[in-house]
């Protein structure tokens, strides 16, 4: 049975997506005067990224990250996907096969229904963000080749828009916390993993090297407040701009008067996940940072971005260790953002796609369709 909503409006006559209009199966090929009834054909493969150094976090240490690529077929044309797996989220290779195995995508013939499609990918069963995610980028890599643009343009996005993005320096010695800031030279500014006690430590590593700006994500590391605004102002006499979730995400009190009282932006992270979390945030938090895997896609990170801006706040694109597809998926957002942080393809030294680029320290967003990529 095909997947419906009584609430879902269907026509027959026309598909409507991003503002643009077209008739309704217009991309079907015709065979005899009769259009094939054709579903879309789903399928996924497990691989692994290695990463250039060993990556840590306030938390935990890794040397790679689990991933699921994904495919989705339809009438020739092929849309890629991914879910990016870091095991501190609670997916695995394991977890995603079985949820990608339980989905009949062969059920819709028509790949421009993404509202009806991806409603029933999302409750399918519960979590599983990232395998998610992945259905989501590879159908609108699929539908952004269909009509043949980018999805920053079917959006109405300019390319120019696209902001600089941070380059990411893990928790290291002082040795190799140098090394790493030479190897990002061309970066317009340096995201700083904290939340140890070697944080002035790392700063004053990156600053015997470099003037760069600044941004810091503490990953919940800091859980006295007033210790937090402290370091907080010390960051700021430092060239930093922006802090990142700097205590639990339970201390709900205790970050709210942070952020009243803090000289820099903060921005939620880790205490948010998707679209009904947005609203928690407001008035806690001056900003949110989004990142595909953990909303289930693109379509929900629009919806994000668009609610986080009626609530004044400011909105931050961020990544897991990726390839260039869902780097590239994310990107086509980012003419939207304040800040990007869209770097997890150039942590890996096995990258399976060939797609967005990073100029001089700014995201530069190619003329591919759907979201920019091809595989190498």
């Amino acid at each position: 049975m095909i997947f419906n909503r009584r609430n879902f409006i269907q026509t027959s006559a026309l598909a409507t997506l991003g503002g643009i209009i077209l008739p309704h199966n217009s991309y079907s090929k015709m065979k005899n005067g009769v259009q094939p009834v054709k579903g879309l054909k789903l399928s996924f493969e497990p691989y692994n990224l290695q990463l250039k150094h060993v990556f840590t976090l306030a938390g935990s240490s890794r040397s790679t990250t689990p991933v699921m690529l994904v495919k989705i077929e339809f009438e020739g044309i092929t849309g890629y996907g991914e879910a990016s797996m870091p095991p501190y989220l609670g997916e695995s290779h394991e977890s995603a096969t079985k949820f990608l195995s339980a989905l009949n995508l062969q059920q819709f013939t028509d790949p421009f229904r993404l509202e009806e499609i991806l409603e029933y990918v999302d409750i399918t069963a519960p979590g599983n963000a990232a395998a998610k995610a992945s259905v989501d980028i590879a159908l609108h890599d699929l539908t952004g080749k269909i009509m043949q643009q980018p999805w920053h343009k079917i959006w109405g996005l300019s390319a120019e828009e696209a902001p600089v993005t941070s380059f990411t320096i893990g928790i290291d010695t002082d040795e190799v916390v140098r090394e790493k800031v030479r190897e990002a030279s061309e970066f317009k500014i340096l995201k700083v993993k904290l939340g140890r006690d070697t944080d002035k430590q790392m700063i004053n590593a990156i600053r015997s090297v470099s003037e760069v700006p600044l941004c810091v994500d503490v990953n919940q590391g800091w859980k006295d407040k007033q210790m937090a605004l402290d370091m907080i102002h010390w960051l700021k006499e430092n060239g930093v701009k922006y802090v990142e979730q700097p205590m639990p995400k339970e201390q709900i009190n205790d970050t709210a008067w942070l952020t009243q009282n803090s000289p820099l932006p903060i921005i939620a992270d880790e205490a948010l996940q998707r679209l009904t979390d947005v609203q928690k945030t407001v008035g806690v938090y001056s900003g949110i940072n989004i990142k595909l895997m953990k909303c289930t896609g693109m379509r929900e990170a629009h919806k994000m971005i668009t609610l986080a801006r009626a609530n004044q706040m400011k909105v931050m694109l961020g990544c897991m260790t990726e390839t260039s597809c869902a780097v590239s998926a994310a990107a086509q957002l980012s003419p939207l953002v304040d800040w990007a942080d869209l770097d997890g393809n150039l942590l890996i030294s096995n990258d399976r796609f060939d797609g967005v680029k990073v100029v001089e320290g700014k995201i530069t967003l190619n003329e591919l369709p759907g979201i920019g990529i091809q595989p190498v």
